[in-house]
């Protein structure tokens, strides 16, 4: 008997030896992080693959292509978002992007203060290299019943101090921008993964293209 006793207690253990390693992968896969450098300081992404696969996948993707080296924060609106990623910051154009992904907005994240989310045109399923961070929190951008939200797929971790800084940053009409765009320019300087997850799901390979309109976060408002 005491011998059986022994051989479930093992088991036991062992069974809560794997729970506990799933827990480790699973946080593992949560604590993806990217580090972002900016001209007027530095801050820190908290990916969500989890919640948002196929956003997070694209985001991460463009971050290991070094797409975003040399980048503008290109729109600031006060009490509102900051965006960028987009144009690049010697010519303002919009540099050529891999194919747009399906609006993953329903995936229970919100539109909180420090979230991050893919900026799109009006059309629900635009979105491709832009992304933008909350400086309040936007509920107008979460989904509802009758219409599209804007997909959240991560949330800032450090540094929401340089997220405030930029987002009182003086604005106006520059180059192609009719407004909000910073008078000087905030410049993203380098995106790395910081701490990369192998579960962290691969994006499919794919033809880079030019975006045929810009975007922007547009609130329902």
């Amino acid at each position: 008997m005491p011998v059986k006793l022994r051989a479930g207690l093992t088991a036991a253990t062992v069974l809560l030896g794997l729970a506990c390693l799933g827990g480790t992968a699973r946080a593992e896969e949560q604590a993806t992080q990217v580090r972002v450098v900016t001209s007027m300081g530095e801050f820190v992404i908290e990916v969500r693959p989890e919640r948002a696969p196929l956003t997070a996948a694209n985001f991460l993707r463009y971050v290991k292509e070094g797409f975003y080296t040399n980048t503008l924060i290109h729109r600031v609106v006060p009490n509102f978002v900051i965006q960028g990623g987009g144009h690049d910051a010697t010519t303002m154009n919009l540099k050529p992007t891999h194919e747009n992904i399906v609006n993953e907005s329903g995936n229970g994240l919100q539109n909180k203060r420090g979230a991050v989310g893919l900026a799109r045109s009006p059309s629900a399923h635009s979105g491709n290299a832009e992304f933008y961070v909350n400086l309040v929190d936007n509920p107008d951008l979460d989904p509802v019943s009758t219409r599209w939200g804007y997909a959240v797929f991560g949330r800032v971790v450090q540094g929401m101090e340089v997220i405030e800084k930029i987002g009182e940053t003086p604005t106006g009409a520059v180059g192609p921008f009719k407004q909000d765009a910073p008078l000087k320019p905030v410049i993203i300087e380098s995106m790395t993964v910081v701490a990369a997850s192998a579960a962290a799901p691969a994006a499919p390979a794919a033809q880079p293209v030019t975006p045929a309109e810009p975007q922007k976060i547009l609130s329902p408002k």
